[in-house]
């Protein structure tokens, strides 16, 4: 047999190669100031309890800080309180619940059981109560698993002290920064938008690239401003002038694919100007900026960048930005936005579905435990809960990463263990390891889970004292915990293999087909939305295509055959970007001089879309009924506002037909 075919009959599958690559460390910034958190954060109880002669309470105010040092991810302060303190009050309740029923047998499997429906379903909602279910969950493990010192209200109160330990550290510089995350953020958003300009016209590859990077950027700078808003009771100038200069920015996002249109780069002092803009953003400047732009901007597309980024000038030098839209939408009050998040949780089939599913791989794993003598049975529980996450990626793929992960955190957790004395030398190797954990999240969660693990070996033996004998029933526990995740979790649900591609592309490509009806119809026809209405529209449907090319890249790391099923969809996805900007480049030249298309064009390729998203659809059975439109030969088009975005819809149903 030949060494070449020896060889690739030897090679793994390519979705597993897939899935192990994302072992590859992310390319992330070290977060410096959460790193000199988690080291005072997590080393300070420590010291603390050993001083006190209560080593074990040092290591559940321990065990709290490690929540918020996980949580301790947002950039503007107010949403640290909500992301830190929240998820923290659900952990104590978790606790709590967990000690009350600890040494209680089927009691304690049935209590557990029941709170991971309730962690898996609260979940669904967001990203805060994504968290707080996890701690829920998390923390009820540990206290129906591990015998807790003191009276059964001192665990808790021990953990949330360690949290918002953490809260306390990240809100230090409030008084002296603050609003200097929020301008940052808006800032860089500012740059992106730089960086986009400067690839137009040039490199179709990198020009796409930061255009996801501007619509990534925008999603973010919108829910950290409007955010805040929503929290800060009463009108804050700042705030305003900050939603201003961000909704400033969309003329010159919408002018960015009429420059890359038409071929040609745009002069190096346009990116210039909108950094120097980006500067005084950062700045919160209200003085004129010099902006230097070229003098005559040549056609309609030069001509739009340039009265944009003027128009961006004006509102950044504006010292009273008056009643200013919100663009995505003025936030609802928190009292009806928590109603409507419960209604969609218990009406909601997902939520219901995922808590289920949840549940029964908890209850599975408690009862085997009960069934068989596991030291420290709470670590298979542990692993299915972070595995089992519905926002943090493809089952798959973490159950495979968390083996990998745990495997190499328990060499460097057998190291200290076994070399390092209990007592007051736990304290620098803390200051040691919890940095690890800020500083390698980002890189993946495989690194994640390496550095988490020796942190919490290290302090689960304080409270236990039993060494480094359970080193590697620690690993058993971990591949029994992902066999059950991926089994249970996993294998018995299929719809949970694959992130129903087709269908929520379609859900696109509907919202697109609306956008593209309404763009170029006249505003005064009564009916037709107004500008900011449109604004919304467009952005809901980048910020729709983003989430689905996350779900894509979390399917492409499934098995087969929903991991082939999404790379042969990622085409599309890229081909309905491109209508997006082909519609947007058109609405900027109509609004510079070129003549606006009849109505009944704009009708005709919207319902070439609608009929694509009709073709997408999983469930044959809830295609609505759309009168078929064959698109006309592009060569006998006449010349057209719209023939560009009819040459991409064309693409764009090409790259969906089989063998396209």
């Amino acid at each position: 047999m030949p060494r070449e075919f020896a060889a690739g009959r030897l090679a793994p599958p390519e979705w597993l190669v897939r899935s192990l690559g994302t072992l590859k460390p992310q390319p992330a910034p070290v977060p410096w100031p959460a790193v000199a958190r988690a080291a005072i954060a997590m080393a300070l109880p420590l010291a603390i309890g050993l001083l006190a002669g209560h080593p074990e309470y040092g290591a559940l105010a321990s065990m709290g800080a490690l929540s918020g040092v996980i949580g301790d991810t947002a950039t503007a302060y107010r949403m640290r309180v909500l992301n830190i303190a929240v998820p923290q009050l659900f952990g104590a309740l978790g606790v709590t619940l967990g000690t009350l029923v600890y040494g209680h047998g089927w009691v304690a499997v049935a209590c557990v059981t029941v709170i991971a429906l309730v962690s898996g379903m609260i979940s669904t909602i967001g990203a805060v109560a994504s968290v707080s279910g996890l701690l829920l969950l998390l923390n009820s493990v540990v206290g129906a698993g591990l015998p807790m010192p003191g009276e059964w209200w001192l665990a808790p109160l021990l953990i949330s002290g360690g949290g918002l330990l953490v809260l306390t550290l990240a809100l230090l510089a409030w008084p002296l920064r603050s609003g200097v995350p929020e301008r940052a953020t808006v800032a860089g958003t500012y740059r992106t938008v730089a960086d986009l300009l400067e690839q137009a016209g040039i490199d179709a590859e990198a020009y796409e690239t930061a255009r996801q990077d501007v619509t990534h950027a925008l999603n973010q700078s919108y829910d950290v401003v409007l955010a805040r808003r929503a929290l800060y009771h009463g009108r804050n100038q700042d705030l305003v002038r900050l939603l201003a200069q961000l909704n400033a920015l969309i003329p010159v996002v919408e002018a960015a694919p009429a420059a890359h249109e038409r071929g040609r780069p745009l002069p190096p002092e346009v990116p210039a100007a909108v950094r120097a803009l980006a500067d005084a953003v950062e700045r919160g400047s209200a003085r004129p900026v010099d902006l230097r732009l070229p003098e005559g901007p040549q056609g309609p597309a030069a001509h739009a960048v340039d009265a944009a980024i003027r128009y961006a000038a004006e509102a950044l030098a504006e010292h009273d930005p008056g009643n200013v839209d919100d663009r995505l939408g003025r936030p609802a009050a928190l009292r009806d936005r928590a109603r409507r998040a419960a209604r969609n949780v218990l009406l909601s089939a997902a939520s219901w579905r995922y808590g289920l599913r949840l549940a029964l791989c908890i209850g599975l794993a408690q009862s085997l435990v009960s069934l068989i003598d596991v030291p420290r049975s709470y670590w298979v529980a542990l692993t299915i809960t972070f595995v089992m996450k519905p926002d943090f990626g493809s089952v798959f793929s973490r159950a495979v990463l968390r083996a990998v992960g745990t495997a190499a955190g328990l060499v460097l957790a057998a190291a200290v263990l076994s070399q390092v004395p209990r007592g007051w030398w736990d304290v620098p190797v803390m200051v040691l390891l919890a940095p690890m954990i800020p500083a390698l999240t980002p890189r993946g969660y495989g690194y994640q889970t390496a550095a988490i693990t020796p942190v919490i070996l290290l302090l689960s033996d304080i409270l236990n004292h039993q060494g480094a004998a359970l080193l590697a029933p620690r690993l058993y526990d971990s591949l029994m915990g992902c066999a059950i995740a991926l089994v249970a979790g996993y294998l018995l649900w299929p719809e949970s293999w694959g992130t129903r591609i087709g269908d929520r592309l379609a859900d696109a490509v509907a919202d697109t087909a609306r956008y593209v009806e309404c763009a170029f119809l006249d505003p005064a026809t009564p009916g037709v939305p107004d500008p900011a209405a449109r604004a919304r529209m467009r952005r809901r449907i980048y910020r729709d295509l983003s989430v689905v090319r996350t779900e894509f890249q979390r399917a492409l790391t499934e098995p087969p055959p929903f991991g082939t099923r999404a790379a042969a969809f990622w085409p599309l996805v890229v081909a309905l970007e491109r209508v997006v900007d082909a519609t947007t480049s058109a609405r900027v030249r109509i609004r510079h001089g070129a003549p606006r298309p009849a109505p009944a064009e704009s009708k005709e390729l919207s319902l070439q879309l609608e009929q694509l998203a009709d073709d997408l659809r999983e469930d044959k059975g809830r295609r609505p009924s759309t009168p078929h439109v064959p698109p006309a030969p592009l060569d006998d088009d006449p010349p057209s506002t719209l023939t560009p975005l009819r040459r991409e819809i064309a693409a764009a149903r090409a790259v969906a037909t089989p063998g396209g």
